[in-house]
């Protein structure tokens, strides 16, 4: 009977990890995994919903936040610091410096009936903040549609409301406030978690057509008469300062002339009072002086005068006896 050799052969695999060194891989890899899972980040601008087995667990703001991996823990972000805007009636094709908006196929949505039965075509945009983001995530199911489906209610009533004159005329601020209180309300009545911060009326207008046209023409006349207003204020600005200096500069020229006609005649009353207390003391020295100074006076500048008595008693017939003769002695 032969002999055999029962030693094992070299193994096939040799070098292959060892069963401990697999577990340790598949260790590291499931508290790699835990890892990853276990943090996460939310952003400055978002509030964030933890769900724990599916039940509202915490709000956790923004930074890095830990939670129970493997689906024990569920993450819903929320923009919440973000303010966002909902078109009706128009959608913005292109944001830009200048503004490009769409109004396609949005009839739907702008055309509406007046209170005294015009129709209208209107456009607003409203602007929303997300205020409490369980309600947000949970409490209503298709929530853009919920927004423009009562603004849209809201802002038909507060046009129905009202005449078409005063909705494309002075109405125009009251129905923004109006619309925003009412839109509030009834989200509130929903627990939508939102909050509305502006409504904002873009363009209000009648149907296209000859009542479209004739409303632009009362617009265009509007204008026009606002820019000669604007004009005649500054004709008006420009005059009147100047007329008022004019005025001033009148009136100062004459309290002079006035306050100089007053002291003359302060002098002139001082001067003959003056006069009076003399001819008091000596009636006739005085009422001679007087009487030559007022001569003296007349006779100033004149020539050739003859003074004669008031009875002719002294007056000479031959007056001009020396002047121009001829011929001879006489």
């Amino acid at each position: 009977m032969s002999e055999q050799n029962v030693t094992p052969g070299a193994s096939p695999f040799k070098g292959a990890p060892k069963p401990t060194t697999i577990l340790v891989i598949i260790i590291l890899a499931i508290v790699g995994i835990f890892l990853l899972t276990s943090f996460y980040v939310v952003d400055a601008t978002e509030q964030a919903v933890v769900l724990r087995l599916g039940k509202k667990y915490k709000i956790t703001e923004a930074g890095l936040n830990w939670k129970i991996p493997l689906g024990i823990d569920r993450v819903y972000k929320v923009p919440t610091t973000v303010e966002q805007e909902m078109q009706f009636g128009f959608r913005t094709a292109q944001p830009g410096i200048t503004t490009i908006y769409s109004r396609e196929n949005f009839d739907s949505e702008s055309i509406m009936l007046t209170g005294d039965l015009n129709i209208v075509s209107v456009e607003w945009s409203i602007r929303y903040r997300i205020i409490d983001p369980s309600a947000w995530l949970f409490n209503v199911n298709n929530k853009d549609k919920t927004i423009r489906d009562i603004s849209q209610s809201v802002m038909n009533e507060l046009v129905g409301d009202r005449a078409i004159l005063d909705v494309i005329g002075d109405e125009r601020t009251s129905i923004e406030i109006k619309a925003k209180e009412m839109m509030n309300t009834i989200f509130g009545e929903y627990n939508l978690g939102v909050n509305i911060n502006l409504v904002k009326l873009q363009s209000i207008l009648p149907p296209e057509g000859s009542v479209r046209d004739s409303f632009e023409d009362v617009n265009r006349a509007i204008q026009d008469m606002e820019g000669f207003i604007s004009e005649g204020k500054q004709e008006y600005n420009a005059e009147i300062p100047k007329a008022s200096g004019q005025a001033s500069q009148m009136i100062q020229q004459a309290t002079g002339y006035a306050t100089g006609r007053v002291n003359r005649a302060l002098g002139d009353v001082a001067r003959f009072n003056a006069v009076y207390i003399e001819y008091q003391k000596n009636q006739d020295v005085t009422r001679t002086r007087i009487y030559y100074e007022m001569m003296e006076e007349v006779m100033l500048n004149n020539t050739n005068i003859d003074l004669i008595d008031k009875n002719l008693e002294n007056f000479l017939p031959l007056k001009n006896i020396t002047d121009n003769q001829t011929g001879g002695i006489q």
